[in-house]
């Protein structure tokens, strides 16, 4: 990246990455992505507390990616506190959040970008249309989330097809314009986000990509009962807000990258 793609003031794009000892997928995942990104951009990897062993990775590779800037959340622990504190640190005029375990993301987010510059609010990857797949993961869990994004999908009139997958990027200007009110539990404030921007008119985007779902060490999120109460109160307050509101907005700008098209 040259030194004038890397100031604040063309910067384009900040990618988001939650962490909470990742350190051993950061490596992989972050020079996916800065070999694929087409865009003036920066990562942002924000961690909760200083001994996260993500933020020795990081340090390490940044004498090569001069734009890996270490965010340390200090708003609570947890996504949601980790996404406003990157946001609010955030430089460029878009902001992507991806989960550090998984390099299906890093291919989409060319595709994304561009859906962005054709005037859209919030883009959203979906595991489950257009060509997009799940790898990874355990049965109950994917098996739970296929289902619940398939109910939610036709019960509420979503206009997104994978609301609850944590793979957004939007405009910062418009980030304050959704009060996001989620508990700090996994990543239901992707789900919340989702259904809100929806209620309050946003314009609309989705790129079906691979995910492909924890490339290294044990996953940290395992089936929980509040996890089931979280998603269950804003699967109920989509119903609520979403059903009539949805049927006068206008409809989902789809991109289908161009690997997913020879795939089929």
């Amino acid at each position: 990246m040259s030194e004038n793609e890397n100031s604040k003031d063309k910067l384009k794009l900040s990618i988001l990455i939650p962490v909470f000892n990742e350190g051993v997928n950061l490596n992989t995942t972050l020079r996916i992505v800065e070999a694929i990104v087409d865009y003036p951009h920066e990562v942002l990897i924000v961690h909760d507390f200083p001994n996260d062993d993500s933020i020795p990775v990081v340090k390490s590779m940044q004498k090569n990616y001069p734009n890996l800037r270490l965010v340390h959340n200090q708003l609570g622990r947890g996504v949601i506190n980790a996404i406003k504190s990157g946001v609010d640190t955030a430089a460029g005029d878009y902001v992507l959040v991806i989960a550090a375990d998984d390099i299906g993301p890093p291919l989409a987010i060319n595709d994304m970008v561009a859906l962005m510059d054709e005037g859209v609010d919030l883009v959203n990857a979906t595991r489950y249309a257009y060509g997009g797949k799940n790898i990874g993961g355990t049965l109950t869990s994917n098996f739970l989330s296929t289902v619940a994004n398939k109910i939610f999908y036709i019960l509420s009139g979503s206009r997104l097809t994978d609301p609850t997958f944590g793979v957004k990027i939007f405009r910062k200007e418009k980030f304050n314009e959704v009060n996001l009110v989620s508990n700090p539990v996994g990543w239901a404030v992707s789900f919340e986000f989702a259904i809100k921007a929806q209620a309050a008119g946003w314009k609309l985007g989705e790129v079906p990509l691979i995910s492909l779902n924890r490339l290294y060490g044990e996953g940290k999120s395992s089936f929980r009962l509040n996890w089931l109460t979280e998603y269950s109160k804003w699967f109920l307050w989509g119903l609520n807000n979403l059903l009539l509101s949805n049927k006068k907005k206008s409809k989902v700008k789809i991109r289908i990258p161009e690997k997913l098209k020879i795939s089929k």
